[in-house]
């Protein structure tokens, strides 16, 4: 006989011990494609989950939910079996050490979400009341010794076939003049490299263009400021990447943003191309009239 019919739809029910990381993990599953809902009523699990079913584009989804729904500790396991019986359901319960839990609270400063004072005496009764849920579990991750970072990296290398290079390099070209980009990581200040804007024949064309980008491009200063550059970021990116960053904003700047370091930075673009890497481009201020 023919075991019943199991839908396409995969659902991940992430659930745990309160500070052990399920916020970190909910959001690394959303970035890595999943659509995500965080505590859901367990009466209307099924419904969501149903109703994700037949949304064509809605493939995977993960759902959180913890102590503070309370029906967690009567109706989980009858649930879940029923949910077993349509769909390909993996619950990962998250725990850590209770020296651990207590230092991540007492950091944060948030009250444990069962209202104890003392609370050890409230992460000991979470592990007992949460006990039969963690039975159910397909996957138990221990925390203790992850950062968000590494926990962020655990997910999407175990679920999501995620690993280096899928960080995206945004390059933002700037004026100082205009103030720094508050989005960037690191920063770059270009204004020691010669300034086209001080030459009839280059002020009114943009650092893009074919002939200023020769001109910035030929100075020795240039030439000297990559030789430098390239060898920093060969060794930082990589590092930044391990850290689960989906992003890094590099933003190279001068006077006006007119010139120098758009030239700057369409040359870095394609450096980085050629080692493969994610990039994104921005001029914030190229066509602003000034220098």
């Amino acid at each position: 006989m023919r075991g019943p019919k199991v839908n396409q739809l995969f659902t991940i029910i992430l659930t745990g011990l309160s500070g052990s990381g399920k916020t970190v993990a909910l959001n690394a599953f959303e970035d890595g494609g999943f659509f995500c809902v965080d505590n859901l009523p367990l009466p209307f699990i099924e419904t969501f989950i149903n109703l994700s079913n037949k949304t064509p584009t809605t493939k995977k989804i993960a759902i959180g939910i913890d102590i503070r729904e309370r029906k967690l500790l009567t109706d989980f396991s009858r649930t879940l079996s029923a949910l077993r019986q349509k769909y390909k359901i993996e619950v990962i319960f998250l725990e850590a050490a209770d020296d651990v839990l207590i230092r991540r609270f007492k950091e944060t400063r948030r009250p444990h979400p069962l209202g104890y004072k003392d609370l050890r005496k409230a992460i000991l009764k979470e592990t007992e009341l949460l006990s039969y849920v963690k039975q159910e579990a397909d996957n138990i991750i221990d925390t203790s010794s992850m950062t968000p970072h590494q926990l962020r990296k655990f997910v999407a290398k175990k679920y999501l076939n995620k690993g280096a290079g899928k960080m995206t390099v945004s390059l933002v070209s700037f004026g100082y003049k205009y103030g720094i980009p508050p989005e960037a990581d690191l920063l770059f200040d270009v204004r020691f490299l010669p300034n086209p804007y001080f030459i009839v024949t280059l002020r009114a064309y943009p650092g893009t263009s074919q002939r200023v980008s020769k001109f910035v491009l030929s100075q020795d200063s240039t030439r000297e400021f990559f030789d430098k550059l390239y060898p920093l970021l060969n060794h930082i990116i990589p590092l930044y990447e391990q850290e689960g960053r989906s992003y890094l904003t590099i933003g190279i700047g001068c006077t006006g943003g007119r010139h120098r370091s758009p030239a700057i930075v369409q040359e870095l673009e394609k450096k980085l191309k050629d080692q493969k890497l994610k990039t994104s481009v921005t001029h914030r201020d190229m066509d602003r009239a000034s220098s």
